[in-house]
């Protein structure tokens, strides 16, 4: 028998995949308590959400506690894992942006900024798509502070959880526990140097680590 080649392997696990993420998404959140360390509005405002790669699996409430009608896209980069992500946030109404830090960098961070002047909030993982972990990249400073863009920071806590051994040490919650969301006020860096916003970023996606 003819095994598959890579490329026909791929093909179909986008095609399974994001349909099978996005209904364990839905059933961990369906089984799991929530609660919401967060302000009452975020404003009307377009905003940048930033979560750290690890913590990205139940993004889609975050987002939805403060917008009911999504209008946001995700800066997703170019590799296969990042395909999945997209098809799979795509099934909550997510746009994306494809690029990153390392490919199509340029491109993305261009995309963005015309996105938020359309009205998008977008969302970014500050310490994707391949690390260091927990360490801010300068992409979402720039575009922040090119878009004059305020930056909320999220951090998610799973009472009980699963830990992939990858670089991002990816979280995903076990049902039948608590999930605690943990989202700041929006905040401004558009008059903070890079260094500066950096690690204000960091400190604060860091207060309530695992």
């Amino acid at each position: 028998m003819k095994l598959l080649t890579k490329e026909q392997k791929r093909a179909i696990g986008l095609k399974i995949v994001p349909i099978i993420g996005s209904l364990i998404i839905r059933l961990l959140a369906l089984t799991n308590k929530k609660k919401f360390h967060a302000p009452e509005s975020l404003g009307d405002d377009p905003f940048i959400m930033a979560c750290w790669h690890g913590q990205l699996f139940m993004i889609p409430y975050a987002y939805t506690h403060f917008r009911k009608e999504p209008k946001v896209k995700l800066l997703i980069s170019e590799h296969f894992d990042g395909d999945l992500i997209a098809k799979t946030l795509g099934f909550f109404g997510f746009g994306t942006i494809r690029g990153s830090s390392t490919r199509g960098g340029v491109k993305a961070l261009l995309q963005g900024i015309k996105d938020i002047r359309a009205g998008y909030d977008l969302g970014i993982t500050p310490d994707g798509p391949k690390g260091p972990r927990h360490e801010v990249h300068d992409g979402i400073i720039v575009m922040a502070q090119k878009a004059k863009a305020k930056i909320v920071l999220v951090e998610i806590k799973p009472s009980k959880y699963w830990q992939v051994n990858s670089w991002d040490k990816f979280i995903i919650p076990k049902p039948f526990g608590l999930i605690e969301y943990f989202i700041s006020e929006a905040i401004d860096v558009r008059d903070l140097d890079i260094l500066d916003a950096k690690k204000l970023i960091k400190e604060g996606m860091l207060q309530h680590e695992f």
